[in-house]
């Protein structure tokens, strides 16, 4: 969950608010997640299958809209997964530039070239990627943990968490903002849904499915908050632009001098890669689990000969995060990411699971959500909340799902036609 995305947002999200009450963004992420999480267990628990959401559509929709919706999932996901990676390796790129002075060329061959490496650290037998995915995890931590015991202990501003004067949380400008702000906190909680990717990978997954992920959120959000406050306590957030790319680095020099700076962006690079490291795993899985089950194209059912491993999926989604990093802007992948998911993804198996319960009802579920159904009908709105506040870029998700709306009723009338033409041959 933690990678590049909390230090890039951080100052676009201070940006949107005029009051200083930025933290209630990272707030407001913190519990969409949360209450979208208790949607993810309850599938992810009773269906640990390879895929994730691919596999909670098509079998919460029917063998009727199942097809449909799964498709829909494994095309939107082909695009919005190398967003996903192009968005990490731009970001890796704009931080690395407080090391080394890069032009706009420089960083995009960067950017392009961290995608490879990924590539090649995962074109590997999956035991040997969970020994490595330790060693980056501890970097993780290390690094969180240093950033906010510096802010903690050298306090210069106060951070404001309650409106204060006329301010008020029942204006319209502080939910503008909260919209704005949560659109990009979300990107940076995304992820904590990543073990039903490897449903059919992991051990105990009724128990331990559901506890990896409220543990995350819960954990992640603190650690997300206290971040917030440390930086801003050292930096008052008057002083951020949005256009600041080092803030982290910076914070860091303040503190401790240029060197600090210079050891905190090398670790900070080090997160980059570990959260690019475990989000191609998953995302490769899904393609291939859709083309297990001949509701994708064939090629991405393929496994490597000797390592067993979807290592088509891989390549394909390398190579278009690859493109992806070398032509887009990091705000603009970060607003198409959420705005292609939302639909499909996130108020479709909320959907889903409804209607999977009253056709299967609720006996055998390892887990069942809280108070049902009001987490249903809280994401589902909170989602459409978000998908409005994309702006623009909720036209470009509608888009991306009617094209495949087509693409999917245009397969399916091929496959007829050769069906139809294979019977009229036998016939003749």
């Amino acid at each position: 969950m933690v990678g590049i995305g909390p230090f890039v947002v951080m100052p676009l999200v201070v940006s949107y608010f005029h009051n200083g009450l930025f933290l209630w963004a990272w707030v407001f992420g913190a519990f969409t997640a949360f209450v979208d999480a208790m949607i993810w267990s309850e599938l992810g628990a009773a269906y640990p299958l390879a895929g994730g959401t691919y596999n909670f559509l098509r079998i919460g929709y029917g063998p009727k809209w199942g097809k449909l919706m799964s498709f829909l999932f494994v095309w939107q996901t082909s695009i919005q997964a190398p967003l996903v990676v192009a968005s990490g390796a731009i970001g890796f790129a704009q931080y690395l530039s407080y090391l080394v002075d890069l032009n706009f060329l420089e960083q995009k061959l960067v950017s392009g070239g961290l995608v490879i490496i990924v590539f090649l650290l995962l074109y590997r037998r999956i035991e040997a990627i969970g020994k490595i995915s330790v060693v980056l995890w501890i970097v993780v931590v290390l690094t969180v943990l240093w950033i906010i015991v510096s802010g903690l202990t050298h306090q210069r501003h106060h951070v404001q968490i309650m409106p204060a004067g006329e301010e008020s949380f029942f204006r319209y400008a502080f939910w503008a903002a909260i919209g704005q702000g949560s659109v990009k906190t979300v990107y940076s909680y995304l992820g904590y849904y990543n073990v039903c990717h490897l449903g059919g990978e992991i051990k105990r997954p009724e128990k331990n499915i559901p506890i990896s992920m409220f543990v995350s959120i819960a954990g992640i959000a603190v650690l997300y908050l206290l971040m917030n406050i440390s930086v801003m306590s050292v930096i008052s957030w008057q002083e951020i632009k949005p256009g600041d790319k080092h803030l982290a680095s910076i914070f860091m020099e303040r503190i401790y001098g240029q060197s600090a700076g210079m050891v905190v962006t090398i670790l900070i690079l080090w997160i980059a890669l570990a959260s690019l490291f475990a989000i191609v795993l998953g995302y490769s899985r899904i393609p291939y689990a859709a083309a297990l089950d001949g509701n994708f194209f064939k090629i991405f059912s393929k496994l490597h000969p000797t390592k067993n491993f979807p290592y088509v999926s891989l390549i394909f989604l390398c190579t278009l995060g690859f493109v992806f990093s070398m032509v887009f802007k990091l705000g603009q992948v970060i607003d198409s990411i959420l705005a292609m998911r939302i639909l499909i993804q996130f108020i479709g198996q909320s959907i889903g699971l409804v209607l999977l319960r009253r056709r299967l009802g609720t006996a055998g579920l390892p887990f069942k959500m809280w108070l049902y159904p009001a987490p249903v009908i809280l994401s589902v709105c909170i989602w459409l909340f978000l998908f409005i506040s994309t702006g623009w870029f909720a036209l470009w998700g509608s888009l991306i799902a009617v094209i495949g709306l087509g693409i999917y009723y245009l397969t399916q009338q091929l496959k007829q036609n050769r069906v139809e033409y294979g019977d009229e041959r036998t016939r003749v």
